[in-house]
């Protein structure tokens, strides 16, 4: 072994201890700040750093986020605690057919809105990890696409022949309550054949790499050879979040290589001052997932992660920023420092991974 590994190996030792206990005061913090029904705080907010008002959102999809998050870390006791609750959470809050709306039954919401492929593909990935039965999807997923293959974000009734009886009774739904179904429609910013590159790259995660799916990962590498990230969803307008999305799905998606190139390229461009990347602690935590995913190596994922460590707060969590949008104007859109902090931790438990096996 030579000098400079030796040298390599004893940094990478002394680093390991904060980065410990980050992730022991992280896990803390959600253990302490879960709700008693497996639930996590998720706010509506109009501005990006959520300093103006907050509106308490009751939802699905902000808890799978955080469930998955946890997922990359070591075992313990509180993590064990934290993930039985949110399964049983976000199996309670199932639909027919095995999908899952945005929002909770417990949200006046709910009877208006969809259910959506993001959060179907979301919440489906954790509770198969998690070993909790549910129907089986996928084949609702990928009747729920365009005449491409590409996903469609809402699960509802559309002009086609290739609906199954079981996709039928789902999307039937819509007929109990026809006004707020209609209601929803014209209030929002939305579209019944709404098609968004990140609910496709959250599918394709959750759905796999097949024949059907080949166009999605086509799909997403246009969207960077065009340079189009930033227009390409309705909900997640950040182009932090796009990339981090993306590459989730490149371990097991190596066609994304094309994909890889181009965002590494345009993500290190985004270093901040202090080391880190972004505006806001969840877009350095996400940041350096993404360089993680795509197996980056480099002086600016080390300083990223001392930014990270630097921002966490004395209670174990990171600050609050919007994750993803209500829509295309980015009037209002959800967060929380559970959010943030679900990613913070992954990010560093990914990290620390990386250092353990460089020892």
């Amino acid at each position: 072994m030579s000098k400079h590994q030796t040298s390599d190996n004893v940094i990478d030792r002394q680093f390991m201890q904060p980065i410990q206990i980050a992730i022991s005061k992280g896990i803390d913090y959600l253990y302490e700040h879960q709700f008693p029904n497996g639930e996590f705080c998720a706010y509506l907010s109009p501005d990006e750093q959520m300093q103006e008002w907050c509106h308490l959102e009751s939802n699905v999809f902000c808890t799978a986020v955080i469930s998955s998050c946890l997922l990359k870390l070591e075992e313990s006791e509180k993590r064990a605690c934290i993930l039985e609750k949110s399964g049983s959470f976000l199996a309670y809050e199932m639909m027919r057919g095995g999908l899952w709306n945005f929002f909770t039954k417990s949200n006046a919401r709910f009877k208006a809105v969809p259910a959506d492929a993001d959060t179907t593909a979301y919440t489906s990935f954790v509770l198969q990890q998690l070993g909790i039965d549910f129907p089986d999807n996928k084949s609702l997923l990928l009747e729920n696409t365009d005449k491409n293959g590409l996903f469609y974000t809402w699960i509802v009734l559309r002009h086609t022949s290739t609906f199954s009886f079981l996709n039928l009774k789902v999307v039937g739904r819509e007929f109990k309550r026809p006004f707020h179904a209609l209601f929803f429609w014209l209030k929002h910013e939305v579209k019944r054949r709404d098609i968004d590159a990140v609910v496709n790259a959250n599918a394709l995660y959750y759905v796999g790499l097949n024949e059907k799916t080949e166009v999605v990962v086509k799909f997403l590498t246009n969207l960077l050879r065009e340079s189009n990230e930033e227009n390409s969803d309705k909900w997640y307008k950040n182009p932090i979040v796009f990339y981090y999305f993306v590459s989730r799905n490149y371990l097991k998606v190596k066609a994304l290589e094309p994909a890889k190139g181009l965002i590494l390229k345009r993500l290190l461009k985004k270093g901040n001052t202090n080391g880190g990347f972004g505006r806001s602690d969840l877009e350095n935590a996400m940041a350096i997932a993404t360089l993680l995913n795509f197996e980056h190596k480099g002086p600016e994922l080390d300083n990223a992660v001392i930014a990270l460590l630097a921002a966490q707060n004395e209670a174990g969590y990171w600050r609050r920023s919007i994750l993803f949008y209500t829509g295309p104007s980015k009037s209002a859109g959800w967060g929380s420092e559970e959010t943030t902090t679900g990613f913070c931790l992954e990010a560093l438990a990914m990290y620390k991974a990386k250092l353990s096996i460089n020892l």
